[in-house]
């Protein structure tokens, strides 16, 4: 029982009631113009030819996303689409959804107020009156049993409106719902927000890795040399690769709070002068060699080349400390190629291992170009190559 009454408390049902009642207010005006078929028919043209008006698949959409589902007209909501209509197919739905509506309204609209007025016609002709005259269904006679039958139309008044409710709902998710180009265009969408929450969370790795990295071998450093000059070159390190991190944390959280809001701002191989500083500071013996014309480098391969850079450095300063490395910038023949090796350390992890590691070869991968990372010849090396169209 509890569970029957239960659409009665909520809000939508009585919504979804007024929706369909809302349908039949224009095509009735007609009636003070004439009350003949014609008038009616005429009206009913008129509201299907207003649906292949682009703009009336958007004003419907609204409507069914408030009244209907619950929904704020802005939501997200892909159930029904809040757009103009963008092919001869959508016009075709609206024109069909206007005319539903407008029948299922009528037919709503009439029960709302025959069913009432049976029941009160039924309960007059109980207690030996007559009949108001205003239901359309004629209660012959007098009989005390129509007592019993009165409550009967006030209790199907509330299972038409949720029933009704229901069934425009589901016509209108039918009818005003996204087209196969609306979905795959959501679908591609759905997976273009996917993609750059990975790449910010890939950053994130790599940028406050790299800083907190930095930050830890030069507190070490600072405290095992006991020299207050190093002591303060260790913290100038630390301060200016923190300052650096927060500003990437920044620009990231900036990200995700503005879904829409583009990406910009991301450090370069144009940038790879402070990077390679920062390691040097840290105790690493950096030996840098750049051919070519990194400036020219197109702006997503040249982001990714210098991820791939802090994240090889990274690693350097993790698991090998201070130690000789070497580094290769070189761009020619359409390729960009990133060359970082160093000493292999004891208890080297296997290759392949990490998420560092994983990162350098799928950021290689998504540009179509290639990494390697592990043991070569007595040393850790990281060799990518980035193809530059």
């Amino acid at each position: 029982m509890v569970r029957m009454l239960r659409p009665l408390t909520r809000a939508v049902t009585y919504t979804r009631w007024l929706h369909l009642a809302m349908a039949v207010v224009w095509p009735s005006l007609w009636l003070f113009v004439d009350e003949a078929w014609w008038t009616q028919a005429t009206a009913a043209v008129l509201l299907g030819l207003a649906g292949l008006v682009p703009a009336m698949r958007l004003v419907e959409g609204l409507q069914a996303r408030l009244l209907l589902t619950g929904h704020r007209h802005d939501s997200a909501s892909a159930e029904i689409v809040a757009a103009p209509s963008a092919t001869w197919a959508d016009r075709g739905r609206t024109v069909v959804w206007l005319q539903a509506r407008l029948v299922i309204g009528y037919v709503v609209a009439m029960l709302s107020v025959q069913l009432p007025l049976l029941s009160i016609d039924l309960t007059t002709t109980a207690l030996g009156g007559e009949p108001g005259g205003g239901a359309l269904l004629h209660v012959p006679g007098h009989h005390w049993w129509y007592g019993v039958l009165a409550p009967v139309p006030l209790l199907l008044l509330p299972v038409v409106v949720v029933r009704s409710g229901h069934l425009i709902t589901a016509l209108a998710v039918r009818l005003l719902g996204p087209s196969p180009a609306e979905r795959v265009a959501a679908l591609e969408e759905r997976t273009e927000q996917l993609l750059e929450r990975t790449r910010i969370a890939r950053e994130l790795h790599d940028s406050i890795g790299h800083a907190l990295t930095v930050a830890v071998v030069q507190a070490g450093a600072a405290r095992a040399a006991g020299d207050p000059a190093f002591t303060d070159r260790a913290l100038d390190a630390i301060e200016e690769t923190g300052r650096a991190a927060l500003e990437d944390l920044e620009r990231v959280l900036g990200v995700l709070r503005e879904s829409e809001k583009p990406v910009s701002a991301r450090p370069t191989l144009a940038d790879a002068d402070r990077l390679l500083e920062s390691a040097r500071s840290s105790g690493a013996k950096v030996d840098a060699e750049v051919t070519g014309p990194v400036d020219a480098v197109p702006g997503p391969v040249s982001r990714e080349g210098y991820r791939i850079l802090q994240e090889a450095l990274t690693n350097v300063l993790r698991h090998a400390g201070a130690v000789p490395v070497r580094v290769w910038v070189r761009v020619a023949d359409d390729t960009l190629v990133l060359a970082i090796r160093n000493p292999l350390p004891d208890g080297t992890p296997d290759a392949g291992r990490g998420s560092g590691l994983r990162g350098i070869r799928e950021r290689a991968a998504l540009l179509g170009g290639r990494a390697r990372t592990g043991p070569d010849e007595g040393d850790w090396q990281v060799h990518a190559e980035l193809p530059l169209r």
